[in-house]
């Protein structure tokens, strides 16, 4: 078993839902499970287009699961976009990970990466709201990791759920 299929199949067993905030709001945890289930949601994203399923698809459904546009606003700046800086829309959210609306997106995440792993600068907790900064690192098909700096909002919708409201990445500068 390579290790793109012993990803794949970890990733099968595992849930993919979002984390639920308990009753008394948001705690280091919900946001450590959120950021886990969107790591693996890139990582689903690509090993569809690998096995030829109709990767768009598990892209919407991540995206819906993950980012509030259903219910608010969602400010998205993403790592490898120049000329259309940011992707405000549902749509644009979708074009980034799988190409499509913008000419310039080519599905950052079609990479395929293997594996996305977050280490967190500092959390900034709320009841009702957080906001993550730190590096995450994109693992991909040969092993090698590509360090990515990032904010996150979170917020806690009606339904108990923890979604992004703010995506801010970057590649570090590089004098």
């Amino acid at each position: 078993m390579n290790k793109l299929t012993l990803v794949s199949a970890i990733l099968a067993s595992s849930m993919m839902t979002p984390a639920i905030a308990d009753d008394h709001g948001m705690k280091l945890e919900d946001i450590n499970k959120a950021q886990q289930s969107w790591a693996k949601a890139i990582v689903e994203i690509g090993q569809a287009k690998i096995d030829g399923k109709d990767y768009e698809s598990v892209a919407k459904q991540k995206v819906s699961q993950l980012y509030d546009f259903d219910d608010g606003t969602v400010l998205f700046k993403p790592t490898k976009a120049a000329e259309d800086q940011f992707r405000n829309s549902y749509d644009e959210a979708i074009s980034y990970f799988v190409g499509g609306m913008v000419s310039e997106d080519t599905g950052f995440a079609l990479q395929p990466w293997t594996n996305v792993r977050f280490e967190n600068e500092d959390v900034a907790l709320k009841t009702d709201y957080a906001v993550a900064m730190g590096n995450y690192y994109f693992t991909d098909q040969a092993g090698k990791e590509v360090k990515v700096e990032y904010t996150f909002g979170y917020t806690l919708a009606e339904d108990g759920s923890i979604k992004i409201d703010l995506h801010h990445s970057s590649l570090p500068y590089q004098p």
